[in-house]
């Protein structure tokens, strides 16, 4: 019987031990995952104010911590990637990618910095590879898919500016903590100075300011003022628009301008533009085509034009592009019938040559007929061949420079050549 109570007595304090040791092995889990959940809030704390030196310094830490832990250092690059330190965040997942090759989310997140350092060959086949690794991830099939309309935009300087994407590459447990702070600029705003000087008749020129702002993912507004300098008079006119988008239809802008013509521009303008394009194949010779219809009346003082557009462009390998457009011009002057003039002109764009976050693309094009309405001494009245051509060097993530210059061969032994240089920024 004693043997039994002493049984017993051993059993309730082996008991009490083990429920002892699990309270501090208990205490010590709870100890561990509350420090790392702080260190998350803060670096989400510090992101959210754009504090992007005391996030980093927190995950610097945790790095020291753990140096082996290459869900923390996707973290940083993730920081690196907001903060717009584009070249260091393509440095750090290179080398988390050295060591775990095998995690989709870490692939999507170098796809988004080739993005938005403007690189969308080398962003769609990185992106094409995190899907490899796991397709049924629907969230990746979607990011992906946001990186297609970056190819489809119908002006030149958006055909050479891919617009960047906010993506949270984090590992999935480590994503499913941290909400997505987006670094999008969603403002362009660009100053311009264009002159156009004759064989027979005074230089002119045009300085002009341009703001466009992406209110929405469905909505985009623009509008730009102008200042026009023409055989000795002055004019200036405001030109607005807004675009609507609509996934899997396409986008429709409509706008307008008006201004002090002087006779010399148009008093009122009116116009929209519909757009659509189609994915044909990611390795193909030819990946997508988007064509674009619109219509632009002008009214001057002392004549009437319709002109209705037709464009093409054709997404290449290697992010060239292929663009054609035809222009069909109806005019109507005082003391003369109408008459249509049609005209025509295709471009050609390609990448030259990119550093880190610069990079220096060109395009050249070729036109014949009357491709310019907006004077009306170049309206209804004479044939014309130009060729051109133009640079655009983007030397940070958020600002580049764009030139062009082209000469014009007229009929009656006239010429003109144009030159423009502009300055854009966004935020």
């Amino acid at each position: 019987m004693l043997q039994l109570r002493e049984r017993h007595a051993r059993g309730i304090t082996r008991l009490f031990v083990l429920l002892a040791i699990r309270a501090v092995l208990s205490g010590s889990s709870a100890g561990a995952q509350q420090p790392d959940q702080t260190w998350q809030t803060q670096v989400r704390k510090y992101s959210n104010s754009r504090d992007w030196d005391d996030a980093l310094r927190i995950v610097d830490q945790q790095i020291a911590l753990s140096p082996g832990d290459m869900d923390i250092r996707a973290w940083r690059a993730q920081v690196l990637t907001w903060a717009g330190r584009l070249a260091e965040a393509e440095h750090e997942f290179n080398e988390i990618l050295k060591i775990d090759k095998s995690d989709p989310d870490k692939w999507m997140g170098l796809a988004t910095v080739y993005m938005r350092l403007g690189r969308s060959e080398e962003a769609l086949k990185t992106a094409n590879h995190a899907i490899e690794l796991d397709p049924n991830r629907a969230d990746l099939q979607a990011t992906r898919a946001k990186m297609l309309p970056a190819k489809s935009e119908s002006s030149d300087a958006h055909l050479e500016s891919p617009r960047a994407l906010p993506l949270d590459p984090i590992s999935s447990d480590v994503r499913s903590d941290l909400s997505s702070i987006p670094d999008t600029p969603k403002d362009e705003l660009r100053f311009g100075f264009d002159q156009d000087a004759f064989s027979f008749a005074p230089a002119n020129r045009d300085q002009w300011v341009s703001l466009v702002s992406k209110w929405t993912p469905r909505w985009t507004t623009s509008a730009a003022g102008s200042l026009y300098q023409r055989g000795g008079l002055n004019a200036g006119n405001f030109v607005g628009s807004v675009t609507r988008s609509q996934p899997h239809w396409g986008a429709i802008t409509i706008g307008g301008a008006t201004g002090h013509d002087n006779g010399v521009v148009p008093e009122t303008e009116a116009f929209f533009e519909l757009d659509h394009g189609f994915k044909i194949s990611e390795d193909r010779p030819i990946r997508g085509i988007e064509i674009i219809y619109g219509q632009h009346w002008y009214w001057y003082t002392t004549a009437r034009i319709l002109t209705t557009n037709e464009t093409a462009i054709v997404y290449l390998p290697r992010d060239w592009t292929w663009s054609i457009r035809l222009t069909e011009a109806r005019s109507h002057f005082p003391a003369t019938g109408v008459d249509w003039k049609p005209s025509g002109l295709t471009r050609i764009s390609v990448p030259l040559a990119h550093w880190s976050q610069r990079e220096l693309t060109g395009n050249m094009f070729f036109a014949v007929g009357t491709e310019d309405f907006a004077q009306v001494d170049q309206i209804g009245s004479f044939a014309s061949q130009t060729y051109g051509g133009g640079l655009r060097f983007r030397f940070t993530a958020r600002q580049d420079v764009s030139a062009y210059g082209a000469f014009q061969q007229r009929t009656q032994d006239r010429a003109q050549t144009s030159f423009g240089l502009s300055y854009g920024i966004r935020f």
